[in-house]
């Protein structure tokens, strides 16, 4: 199978697929296009009748688009993992505050952008933004009382491969979260396959000088 992502800097969509294929041990062949360039959206159209990414490329030369789509996929092709918890309540679950992550959180991810690389500490933190955070707080102490940890569901799954990228927003803006999620941040930034993208991520030269300022 072949992914096509973006800049592992900058592209929160792009991490939540691979972060889950590489915890799951799926084999893929990667394919990063800088994002932003003069020739990015006709690189991506030759990999992505989306012209977005991330997308998948299957075996058997299926296109899929949209990280939770790619999970979906992902899900029904390697039943043999627990992408998904394999309790149907807990799945359910799953599935919603996946879907809310999904849908969701605008203000939070217009203010507070992914840039691994950089440090805006306490700034962008309007009312909105606050409220999602607040939001995704409430889920994550939520998740971790009922199934206990370390992850939102017990084991990693397609849910914290989901919620990924707002931890790497936390990091970089550093909003206040409870000792619970700020607990849980610290368990997925040090994941394996989570560590695995951020050191790709600070050793990439490509900028986007846009995403790099903060007033």
């Amino acid at each position: 199978m072949k992914l096509v992502i973006g800049d592992k800097n900058y592209s929160s969509w792009s991490m939540r697929p691979w972060v889950l294929m590489k915890h799951f041990g799926i084999p893929f062949d990667e394919v990063c296009v800088q994002m932003y360039e003069a020739g990015s959206k006709a690189a991506i159209l030759a990999h992505s009748p989306s012209g977005k990414v991330p997308s998948l490329t299957t075996d058997d030369g299926v296109a899929v688009s949209d990280s939770l789509a790619i999970a979906e996929t992902l899900a029904e092709r390697f039943p043999q993992h627990a992408l998904w918890p394999r309790d149907p309540a807990a799945r359910g679950h799953a599935r919603s505050i996946s879907a809310e992550m999904h849908s969701g959180f605008g203000e939070m991810r217009a203010k507070m952008w992914m840039n691994i690389r950089a440090s805006f500490a306490g700034k962008n933190a309007t009312p909105g933004a606050l409220a999602d955070i607040a939001r995704i707080d409430a889920i994550w102490r939520g998740c971790i009382e009922q199934y206990g940890g370390p992850f939102l569901f017990g084991e990693f799954c397609i849910a914290d491969a989901m919620y990924a990228p707002v931890v790497m927003r936390f990091n970089t803006w550093l909003p206040a979260l409870s000792a619970t999620a700020a607990a849980y941040a610290r368990r997925v930034t040090q994941h394996p396959a989570v560590h695995a993208w951020i050191e790709d991520a600070l050793h990439e030269s490509h900028a986007i000088p846009v995403y790099d300022t903060c007033a």
